[in-house]
């Protein structure tokens, strides 16, 4: 893993998290930036330039969830990385998280353990796309640019609506079952709702203009340009 390459701002109201997860992380050879709150966080974001944000959610002044959609309304921010950590525990807060667009998230109290092996995690699954450009019709998906030119135009997707998309167009006409999409877009350690996959589906159709994405009752999604 190119760890050394990595650059990690952490976000949290407690000095005490702030230290353990900066020592932990900087062990495994991340470069790291620290920040109190919501509004240094998105300070230090835009000259710090992260790869990762470890945001947790409650905070005062601008809480975790704030910021995470102050980052992704910016296009500079499609392609890095959000882990939130939250003492919530209910299921309707998780997923109120990942679709703000989250990767991933680690409950408190915060094992090190747990917290740098969900680091790593989300790194390699970045690592795995091949960055093969997709021409399909009036349609190019790039992985690497994260952008989608539809007619000539730039389209912008938050990160996890890109990796969907590309997931299913990367095989025309298949059926991607739910459980897959889940697996293969969010992994198999973040447990998520299928209701995420849906929201995430009407975005990219409000987004592209074109329904390219069917529905298979009961099954899942597959991929299908029109002519």
């Amino acid at each position: 893993m190119e760890a050394t390459l990595k650059k990690v701002l952490i976000v949290d109201d407690e000095p005490d998290i702030l230290e353990i997860i900066s020592y932990n992380l900087k062990k495994e050879g991340y470069e790291i930036v620290t920040a109190k709150n919501g509004i240094e966080a998105l300070e230090k974001a835009s000259s710090f330039e992260p790869d990762l944000v470890i945001l947790d959610i409650m905070m005062p002044k601008m809480n975790g969830i704030e910021v995470c959609k102050a980052l992704r309304s910016k296009p500079e921010y499609n392609n890095t990385l959000i882990i939130f950590l939250t003492a919530l525990s209910d299921e309707s807060s998780q997923i109120k998280g990942l679709e703000t667009g989250a990767d991933d998230y680690v409950n408190k109290p915060i094992s090190p353990k747990v917290l740098v092996s969900r680091v790593n995690a989300v790194f390699r699954r970045i690592h795995k796309e091949d960055g093969k450009t997709l021409r399909l019709g009036n349609m190019i998906i790039d992985p690497e640019k994260f952008m989608v030119v539809l007619d000539g135009s730039d389209i912008v997707l938050a990160k996890k609506e890109f990796e969907l998309l590309y997931l299913l167009a990367s095989k025309p006409g298949r059926v991607f079952l739910r459980n897959e999409i889940l697996s293969q877009v969010w992994g198999a350690e973040v447990i998520v709702g299928d209701r995420t996959i849906d929201v995430h589906i009407r975005k990219i159709r409000q987004k592209l203009g074109i329904d390219c994405i069917t529905t298979v009752k009961g099954v899942g999604y597959k991929f299908e340009l029109q002519d």
